[in-house]
């Protein structure tokens, strides 16, 4: 899903991904192997991030 939005993963410490993107603000860590089941607040924060890529959401109320 962050691939295909156009986020980059990069190494993270132990079982956790890093992920980033030219538009989007800092890093985003999700825990877990890949192919794990992500925790609800994870799936939020994706949505989030990937809303925020796309211009979805405005910056400043988030």
């Amino acid at each position: 899903m962050l691939r295909q939005a156009g986020f980059t993963e990069i190494s993270g410490e132990c079982c956790h991904t890093n992920w980033i993107h030219p538009l989007y603000v800092g890093k985003l860590t999700i825990s877990g192997k890949d192919g794990n089941d992500a925790k609800r607040y994870q799936e939020k924060d994706v949505q989030k991030a990937i809303d925020q890529v796309n211009g979805n959401i405005d910056d400043d109320k988030t």
